[in-house]
This record gives C-alpha cells, sequence and structure tokens, in this order.
C-alpha cells in the first residue's frame, strides 16, 4: 500500500469482493487521467499568448516552471499590463497545488480597514455591521495560494500581519482570539519601487526579505520587441478575422514605445481588427499615436556641455539632467531615456540612485 497500491484482497477470494475493487480501482484511474487532461488543457490556456521569442521572456518562463516545483514564495514585478496576474496563475496551476481554486485580491482597490477583514476575516461582533463570522482569504486558501496583486498598497498595520502569516502560518481573525494554522503559499506582485517605498517608510523592509524569495521581473514590451510580431499575429488570429500586416505597419507597431505594455497592444490590435475592413493591416489602418515619427536620436553634445574651469559637481550635473529628462518626457522613464541615449534598465537605476519620481 505504501508503494502506491489501490486496495488488497484477502484469501479466499470472493468474485464480488474482487469485481467491486477493481471496478473502483478503474473509476479512480479514469478520474486521474480525466484530471490531468483538465489540467493540461488549463495549463495551454494560461499559456496561450505568453510569447517568449526575446531573451527576456524567455528568462522568466524557465524561472517560472522551475519556481512552480517549489512551495517558496514569488514576488512578482513589472509595469502594469506586463501580465504579472497571469503569471502568478501559471506558477499556481503548475504547482502541486494546481488542483486547487487560487485565490487572489487586488491589495489596491480595498481601502485599509476593509483590507485587513478580506484578508484575515473576522469574528461576530467584531466590529458595527458583523453580524457573522467572516472567513478571510488567507485561510480560504489553506492548503492553496494566495495571489496579492498591488502588495505595495497596502497599510502598514496590514503588512505586519501578512509578516506574521509568513513566519508563522497562522492568522487571527479581526476581534478574535484563537490562532487558526494556515498551509498557505504566496505570490505577490507590484508594479512600484519597493526599495524606495522601504526609504520612504511605506513599505516594512522585512516583509519585503520575506516576500523576496523568489523574484520575478517581467520585463516591459519595448525591451522584448522580438515578442511583438508574434503577439500580433496571436490578437488577429484570437479575433477570428484572417489579416496580415504590412511591413511598414508592423515597423511602427515595434517601434513604439508601448507604456500599457501587452495589455496596450492587445487593446490596439482588437480596435485595428474591428475597424479595418481590409485583409491587410497598413500603417493608415493604426491609430495616429503609432503613425507619429519615432523619437528622434539624441543631438551631439553642443559647447554648453564643456567642463566649466572651476569644475562641477558631477552627481549634481547628472541628477540634473536625468531631471529635465523626465520633466520633458512627462515623468515616462521609456521616453526620458532616449533622450539622454541610454537604456530603460540604466536610466531606471540611475534615476532611482537619486530618489527621482517616474512613472
Amino acid at each position: 500500500m505504501r508503494l502506491g497500491a489501490y486496495d488488497y484482497l484477502n484469501k479466499p477470494l470472493e468474485r464480488e469482493v474482487l469485481l467491486l475493487v477493481v471496478q473502483r480501482a478503474a473509476e479512480k484511474y479514469l478520474l486521474r487521467i480525466e484530471g490531468q487532461q483538465l489540467r493540461d488543457e488549463l495549463t495551454k490556456q494560461l499559456t496561450e499568448g505568453l510569447i517568449a521569442e526575446s531573451a527576456p521572456m524567455k528568462n522568466v518562463l524557465e524561472i517560472v516552471k522551475k519556481v512552480a516545483l517549489s512551495d517558496s514564495t514569488v514576488l512578482i514585478r513589472g509595469e502594469s499590463g506586463t501580465g504579472k496576474e497571469r503569471i502568478a496563475r501559471l506558477i499556481h496551476y503548475l504547482s502541486s497545488r494546481g488542483r486547487t481554486s487560487l485565490q487572489s485580491i487586488n491589495c489596491a482597490a480595498f481601502p485599509e480597514t476593509l483590507l485587513e477583514s478580506e484578508l484575515f476575516g473576522y469574528e461576530k461582533g467584531a466590529f458595527t455591521g458583523a453580524q457573522s463570522r467572516h472567513i478571510g482569504l488567507v485561510e480560504a486558501a489553506s492548503g492553496s495560494t494566495l495571489f496579492l496583486d498591488e502588495v505595495a498598497d497596502m497599510s502598514l498595520s496590514t503588512q505586519a500581519k501578512l509578516l506574521r502569516v509568513l513566519q508563522e502560518r497562522e492568522i487571527r481573525r479581526v476581534g478574535g482570539t484563537k490562532s487558526i494554522p494556515v498551509d498557505i503559499r504566496i505570490i505577490a506582485a507590484t508594479n512600484k519601487n519597493l526599495e524606495e517605498a522601504i526609504k520612504q517608510g511605506t513599505f516594512r523592509d522585512d516583509l519585503f526579505y520575506r516576500l523576496n524569495i523568489i523574484p520575478i521581473t517581467i520585463p516591459p514590451l519595448r525591451e522584448r520587441r522580438e515578442d511583438i510580431e508574434a503577439l500580433v499575429k496571436f490578437f488577429i488570429s484570437r479575433s477570428g478575422k484572417p489579416k496580415t500586416v504590412e511591413a511598414t505597419a508592423m515597423k511602427l507597431i515595434k517601434d513604439y514605445s508601448w507604456h500599457g505594455n501587452v495589455r496596450e497592444l492587445e487593446a490596439v490590435m482588437e480596435r485595428i481588427t474591428v475597424l479595418s475592413t481590409n485583409s491587410v493591416i497598413s500603417a493608415d489602418d493604426l491609430p495616429r499615436e503609432l503613425r507619429q515619427s519615432p523619437t528622434p536620436s539624441p543631438a551631439p553634445c553642443s559647447s554648453t556641455c564643456e567642463l566649466p574651469r572651476e569644475g562641477i559637481v558631477f552627481e549634481e550635473w547628472e541628477k540634473s539632467m536625468l531631471s529635465q529628462a523626465l520633466e520633458r518626457s512627462n515623468g515616462v522613464m521609456a521616453d526620458a531615456a532616449k533622450l539622454l541615449g541610454m537604456t530603460y534598465r540604466t536610466f531606471q537605476y540611475r534615476a532611482e540612485k537619486f530618489g527621482l519620481k517616474t512613472e
């Protein structure tokens, strides 16, 4: 039995008992096969549209496959629209907990007091209006996975309670006195700079270290342009309207900044496929913002860049240049980086060093 036998039979064998045991074993086997088929179908649905032609996305999916085999806490970081929740769902359904339902909550969608109740539940009479006991999402997710989207928007008091869950694997309902053990895996996501939030005192550093066991950073679409053409074709095929994209139009799509990332690209392609009556999508079918000329190459440094005789404080000059670039680009890092001839990551690192506010 320990090695996996379904059941055992006593001698002398009884025909009815033998047939019943075999029938139950066959039913269990069929249920296991059907369950695997359902999981395979679900995995196919979750991975559909997860294009990974680029090296950064291939790396993300490799990490996902590895981390799904463990029970480790995961912190997914990336800009809005990059697909953080989709990655979280994929990790859950590929894991040993995948047979259960993923519990999820957007922490930015609830005020502080309501978020605490939603997460940890409350006892009857805990506050005005608490007419019965309420089971929170953490308790409901026991044996499964809890996805905390926009985790940086939690209040400090709620962060402290979440830290207790991660450390002690137990909760206490609002208004309750009894500690309740929970078997839970947590996947958190944010589009904010948690290191900067820690400096500003709005996010606990001890919670950050607990959440950041397995960090996954999803690159913005402008840093994985190799995936854009495949994504465009996928969104067109999903529309059910067979169309191709002209080379000029595809170049404009690839050159666009895509501040809304994959979510923005999906919305744009849906709009185009609905409104375009031609079988070939041309540049004229694209929204005006895509047809505008891309940002010109940075101009060479003029004479004003000469080093003054008395010298300069380089860090102050660098901060000034970064600030001016951000101001001219309305706080959008991708555009500001282009003005200074930097990569997005280089600009992000330098801006964070000086504590500059970005979008």
